[in-house]
């Protein structure tokens, strides 16, 4: 199966032409919006209607159902914009791309603040500052939770988006794919992992964490060649991110471990006839590694440390911190391994 993701990523938002409307669907009408108290499980999944139906227009007859109710079920951004406004002419397709890969579980809702100024007056008088447009409003069940004003870049967007969700007890569904990639790939399920780690990826083409993960289930899938290659198509903005620096650590180690793997009975047996060859210990924590053994790894590597914290110029200690990398900071043998490297180097 071929896991690297390029050829069907989602569409961007269009961007709008200098003097014209916004893009939008046409409004379901104010018998559309969802009533009664927010159900946690919608916006968890999104509900079954139409992605496009997430994103409407609205005006002062229809903002209590498009807006009002329809927060009491599921988020709602509202964009107050202007036909003249340049600003928004940019923040509207990147609204409605964040939008969209929400999966239905956000609303956008998008006012033309000139041909609804009845409403702008009534909402500026209950502390809303539309005196400037682009403003977007985020409402909860049925109340301002927040907002911000002016063109911001889609990643901040994102961020708005996904804060706003949290409140509401839910996540952006790539997020939600990417902690289940994580749980398949810690049970040793590397295919579905992959799978799951390229879906995230057609959301999130951007996503260190996505990258990474694939590249190591690809390497536990034994397919070395193929993790090699994910990383080669990593967007050149998160390339040194450590998730991604990680990977290829691990990728470089397991190479390495491959080729120390055939001395391993010999390697102990010079270990065991002199506890001091530090190059037989070296060699042998980086076949352990490759083993998928690291604690023996990194015990090995700081058994050199005990005995002579300089030997090669430090090489154990370099090599534990790039065990490190690999493993990934937060991984259990990580962070038992650094507190005794510190405990040994501070002591």
């Amino acid at each position: 199966m071929d896991y690297i993701i390029g050829q069907n990523k989602a569409a961007p938002g269009r961007a709008v032409p200098a003097g014209a409307r916004p893009s939008a669907t046409p409004s379901a009408g104010p018998g559309s919006a969802s009533r009664g108290a927010a159900d946690p499980d919608m916006i968890r999944r999104g509900p079954a209607a139409s992605i496009d139906d997430m994103i409407v227009d609205a005006d002062q007859n229809s903002f209590m159902a498009e807006v009002i109710e329809a927060s009491r079920a599921l988020p709602v951004l509202v964009d107050f914009w202007a036909t003249w406004c340049g600003p928004c002419k940019q923040l509207t397709p990147a609204l409605e791309k964040v939008t969209r890969a929400a999966g239905g579980r956000i609303k956008l809702v998008k006012i033309d603040i000139d041909q609804n100024r009845a409403l702008v007056q009534q909402l500026t008088q209950v502390g809303l500052p539309l005196q400037s447009v682009p403003t977007v409003a985020a409402f909860w069940q049925g109340q301002i939770l927040d907002m911000f004003q002016g063109a911001l870049p889609e990643s901040e967007i994102k961020r708005f988006v996904e804060g706003l969700l949290k409140v509401a007890g839910g996540s952006m569904p790539a997020a939600d794919t990417l902690g289940e990639a994580r749980v398949a790939l810690e049970a040793g399920e590397a295919e579905e992992a992959a799978a799951l780690f390229s879906a995230t990826l057609e959301q999130e083409p951007e996503s260190p964490a996505a990258w990474g993960g694939l590249a190591r289930a690809l390497l536990a899938m034994g397919d070395e060649e193929q993790a090699l290659a994910a990383l080669e198509q990593v967007p050149a903005k998160i390339a040194t991110h450590a998730e991604i620096t990680g990977a290829r650590s691990a990728i470089a180690l397991a190479a390495e471990g491959r080729r120390a793997a055939d001395g391993l009975d010999g390697l102990r047996a010079r270990i065991a006839a002199d506890a001091d060859d530090h190059p037989a210990r070296y060699d042998l924590a980086t076949a352990l590694n490759g083993a998928g053994q690291r604690q023996e790894a990194a015990d090995a590597l700081l058994e050199i440390m005990r005995r002579d914290r300089s030997w090669n110029e430090g090489a154990a200690r370099l090599q534990l911190i790039r065990f490190f990398e690999a493993w990934g900071f937060d991984d259990p043998v990580t962070l038992s391994s650094r507190r005794r490297m510190s405990a040994m180097l501070f002591s």
